[in-house]
C-alpha cells in the first residue's frame, strides 16, 4: 500500500501562493524527481527556492518553496514536504497529479493529523482543536481552541484520572490480597474521594453550555408581516446592503441567511418572507419556510411597525410565538410611534426594544438583548470551557458511573462490582484525549477534518 499521501493544504481556488503536502517515507524522493534533481538534500526547515518540472515533457512547471521537516520532528512525526507555488488552480492540481504517479496517493480528510495523534505527536483533544480553530467564527472561539491545541484540557483532565486511577489501586489491591471487606475509615475515605471526584468533573461539564454558545453560537429569525421593514433592520445588523429592501410587499420572497458576531458570539441571522396569507404561489411557499425557520431558531425577533396600529397579521403573529424565545421590536421609531399599540403587549412576557432600522437608533440595544438571553457573560468569567458535544457527554457519563460506585459502596456490596464503574469511568475520560478511544470511532471524529490537515 501506498504509505506517502500528498493534499493541498491551503482552500481551492485562485490565490497568490498554494501549499501542497507530502508526509511518507518517500516524500524527499518524490520531490527529488519534481526537481529533476536526485541529490537534492535540503537543510530541515530551511526554505529551498526550487524548479518544479513537468514530469513527461521535463518542461519548468513553477518556481517553488520548498520546505523540508525531517521526521521525528515534524506535524505527522513523519518526512514532510511542503511545495509553495504559485495559487493556480491548473498548476497546483498538474503537481498533485505527478505527485501520484511517483507513487504518493491521496491524503484522506483528516489524515495527516491522525498520523501526528498515531506517531505519539499530539492527543486526540488537541488534534480536534486543530479544526475547530479552522473553524473559529469569533477571537473567543480562536482563543479557547488554541488553549486546547496547547494541551489545556489534557492538563485538566490527568489530575482527575490520577485521582481516580488511585482509587482503583486501593480497590484492586484489597481484592487481591484482603480476605475481609475494606474497613469502614478506608471506606469512608474513598467514598469522600470519589465524591469530590465527581463533584469536579460535573463541574468541568457545566462550562459546555457557555462553549457551545462560543463555538457554534445562535439563530436569530426576524419575522413580521410584509413592510415592517425586516430586510432593512437584516442590513442595519449586518452594516451592509445585503436583503432587497423596497416598499412593495412581499419583496422577500424566501429566507436569506447571514452571519454576524455580537460580544464575541456568532449569530446567524435569518431574514424570512413577511407573514400573511397569500394566493401567490411562490410567496406562500416563502411564507411556509419563515414559519419553519421560527421553529428551528433560538430566538425570535419579531418586528412591528411602530408607526401604525397592531393589524390583525401582527396579532395573530404575536399569538403564534408566544411560545417562543423572542424580542418585539417596534421599527421605525424615526416616524411618530403608536404607544396604544405597545401598551397592548406589554403585559407579554417578551422583552420589548424601539429601533429604527433606517437611522440605526436602537440597534445597541436590540443586540444586547439577542444575546442577553444566553448569558454571555459565562464566557467572561469562565476559563477553559468545553465546547465539543462529545468531550461533555464522555465527561457526564464518567461522572454518572462514579456516581453508581459510590452507591454500591455505600450499599456496601463487593470491591469487584464497584470497580466495574470505575474502570468504565476512566475509559470515558481516556477517550476525550484518544488513550481508549477506538478506531471506528477515530474514523468518525477525523471524517469532519479537511482533506489537507
Amino acid at each position: 500500500m501506498k504509505n506517502t499521501i500528498v493534499a493541498l493544504a491551503t482552500p481551492t481556488g485562485r490565490s497568490g501562493v498554494g501549499v501542497i503536502r507530502l508526509s511518507g517515507a518517500d516524500s524527499l524522493q518524490i520531490v527529488r524527481k519534481l526537481t529533476n534533481d536526485n541529490n537534492f538534500n535540503p537543510k530541515p526547515r530551511f526554505a529551498n527556492l526550487r524548479k518544479i518540472y513537468d514530469h513527461e515533457t521535463r518542461e519548468v512547471l513553477d518556481e517553488t518553496i520548498i520546505t523540508f521537516f525531517k521526521s521525528p520532528n515534524s506535524f505527522t512525526g513523519e518526512d514532510i514536504i511542503e511545495i509553495s507555488c504559485h495559487g493556480s488552480p491548473i498548476v497546483l492540481r498538474q503537481i498533485i497529479d505527478f505527485c501520484l504517479k511517483l507513487d504518493a496517493r491521496m491524503a484522506e480528510a483528516g489524515e495527516f493529523s491522525l498520523r501526528a495523534l498515531a506517531n505519539g505527536q499530539m492527543n486526540l483533544s488537541q488534534a480536534e482543536a486543530i479544526r475547530d480553530l479552522i473553524d473559529a467564527q469569533t477571537v473567543a472561539s480562536a482563543r479557547q481552541s488554541v488553549r486546547q491545541l496547547r494541551g489545556e484540557l489534557s492538563n485538566e483532565l490527568q489530575p482527575l484520572k490520577d485521582e481516580l486511577l488511585d482509587v482503583i489501586v486501593v480497590l484492586e489491591s484489597s481484592l487481591e490480597f484482603v480476605e475481609d471487606d475494606l474497613p469502614d475509615f478506608q471506606s469512608e475515605k474513598i467514598k469522600l474521594k470519589l465524591q469530590a471526584l465527581a463533584e469536579n468533573i460535573g463541574k468541568f461539564a457545566s462550562t459546555f453550555q457557555a462553549g457551545k454558545l462560543l463555538r457554534e453560537g445562535i439563530k436569530v429569525a426576524l419575522v413580521g408581516r410584509p413592510n415592517v421593514g425586516k430586510s432593512s433592520l437584516f442590513n442595519a445588523l449586518l452594516g451592509q446592503d445585503r436583503a432587497i429592501v423596497t416598499e412593495i410587499a412581499g419583496t422577500t420572497r424566501d429566507q436569506i441567511h447571514e452571519k454576524l458576531v455580537i460580544k464575541n458570539i456568532p449569530v446567524s441571522l435569518i431574514d424570512t418572507a413577511g407573514l400573511r396569507e397569500t394566493t401567490d404561489t411562490v410567496e406562500s411557499i416563502g411564507v411556509e419556510r419563515s414559519r419553519r425557520a421560527m421553529v428551528d431558531a433560538d430566538l425570535v425577533v419579531v418586528l412591528l411597525d411602530g408607526s401604525q396600529d397592531l393589524t390583525d397579521d401582527d396579532k395573530e403573529i404575536l399569538e403564534n410565538t408566544e411560545d417562543f424565545s423572542r424580542i418585539i421590536a417596534f421599527n421605525k421609531i424615526d416616524l411618530l410611534i403608536d404607544h396604544q399599540a405597545k401598551s397592548q403587549i406589554t403585559n407579554r412576557k417578551s422583552q420589548i426594544v424601539e429601533i429604527s432600522a433606517k437611522t440605526g437608533e436602537g440597534l445597541t440595544e436590540l443586540q444586547k438583548a439577542i444575546i442577553e438571553p444566553f448569558h454571555p457573560q459565562e464566557i467572561e468569567q469562565s476559563g477553559f470551557l468545553i465546547s465539543d458535544a462529545r468531550h461533555n457527554d464522555l465527561l457526564l457519563r464518567a461522572k454518572t458511573e462514579i456516581e453508581t460506585s459510590l452507591n454500591l459502596l455505600d450499599q456496601k456490596l463487593s470491591e469487584e462490582i464497584v470497580l466495574i464503574g470505575l474502570h468504565n469511568s476512566i475509559r470515558f475520560l481516556g477517550q476525550i484525549t484518544g488513550e481508549t478511544t477506538t478506531e471506528d470511532m477515530l474514523t468518525r471524529i477525523f471524517s469532519t477534518f479537511c482533506i489537507g490537515k
